[in-house]
């Protein structure tokens, strides 16, 4: 790493203000500031900061997904790989062209909807529209807000649903059956123009049909489904690191997942032949994913304890009722996007009842 820093001190001047490649100093930046800590201070007080907070959190979510990763590398193949790289290529694209328009460094945390986004992607989808899908959700969903942090959206969830009302034919054929044998798919490459290896429904779309596949194949992953939500073995191992690292609030995972099962729940009770069993429903699609990974997100979520509670009721209720009530296979996409736009009212509510309750203590 030594010999990496001088290589970096020693390119640093071109960079600058008056070198020949100043306008791609937000690139340097932020490949500098991958392996590094920033050596910058603030301009005001307080000076003291952590640069190691964004790079945790960053670190932390990568590696929680690794479980996610490595599934879908087995179930489909060196594809999802390739899948992986266009994201990256995509959207970094995006993020450098902002950057240097204004003149500040490319934030990290596109590492982590760079990693994210190919896995609540069909496994065969074209790779001209993950680009396309990842280039839109961080234009429109981040970059228009003003970027990281700014943002109300989930990027990678903007740009889900973007392909989905799109080009929902292709998002809706694109599901793959997972290899199955000893080695799965890992050293093979799956052409999407084979009709032959595509899978007609995810089981969520069989379910719509009043065909259920086994709970143990939800669990351990041989369904068709998006690349990284068909096992819900490895999501719950990567989102349990999230939660013990406390990068997630526990309370946003418990709210989705305990009001999801208490509504599936009394709805299968009333109507059994319209609502399948809430387990089964629980380890469907990607609602795991979601909880886990997507709710979760500091910037998009609320702040606040109770607007966490709230948060994750809407989004687990929202996720129940497009399920099982409207004609689309799965909900949780658009629930958690509802819940990215309540989540700032619901903070500013909460804020509210404890001033009024402080003003009359008061």
């Amino acid at each position: 790493m030594k010999r990496l820093l001088k290589i970096i001190e020693a390119v640093r001047p071109t960079f600058e203000e008056g070198g020949k490649l100043r306008a791609f100093k937000p690139v340097f930046g932020a490949l500098e500031h991958f392996f590094f800590a920033p050596s910058t201070t603030t301009i005001g007080a307080p000076h003291v900061r952590d640069p190691l907070d964004l790079k945790r959190l960053m670190s932390m979510v990568i590696i929680s997904v690794v479980p996610s990763v490595l599934a879908a590398f087995y179930f489909f193949g060196l594809r999802f790989f390739l899948m992986i790289v266009v994201s990256y290529a995509a959207g970094l694209t995006v993020e450098a062209l902002f950057a240097m328009v204004r003149k500040e460094g490319i934030n990290e945390g596109f590492f982590v909807t760079g990693i994210l986004f190919p896995l609540i992607l069909p496994p065969t989808l074209p790779l001209w529209m993950v680009a396309v899908g990842v280039a839109f959700g961080v234009f429109i969903g981040k970059e228009l807000f003003g970027g990281t942090g700014r943002n109300i959206f989930n990027p990678a969830l903007v740009g889900r649903c973007f392909l989905a009302l799109a080009y929902p034919k292709t998002m809706s054929a694109s599901w793959l059956e997972p290899g199955t044998q000893l080695a799965g798919r890992l050293f093979q490459y799956v052409d999407a123009s084979n009709v032959d290896v595509i899978s007609s429904a995810t089981p969520l779309a069989q379910a719509k049909s009043g065909e259920m596949c086994s709970i143990s194949h939800l669990f351990l992953g041989s369904v068709s489904g998006s690349a990284g939500e068909t096992s819900a073995i490895v999501i719950i191992i990567g989102g349990v690191f999230l939660l013990l690292t406390r990068v997630a609030n526990w309370r946003t995972v418990v709210s989705i997942l305990g009001s999801f099962v208490l509504l599936a729940g009394m709805l299968h009770h009333s109507q059994p032949e319209r609502v399948g069993p809430v387990l089964w429903h629980l380890f469907a699609g990607g609602l795991l994913f979601g909880a886990f990974f997507m709710a979760t997100d500091p910037v998009t979520s609320p702040t606040t304890n109770t607007g966490k509670w709230l948060y994750g009721i809407l989004i687990g209720t929202v996720t129940v009722l497009i399920r099982n009530f409207t004609g689309y296979v799965e909900g949780v996409t658009f629930a958690i996007l509802l819940g990215n736009i309540t989540a700032p009212i619901l903070d500013e509510i909460v804020f509210s009842i404890r001033l009024r309750r402080l003003a009359r203590e008061g």
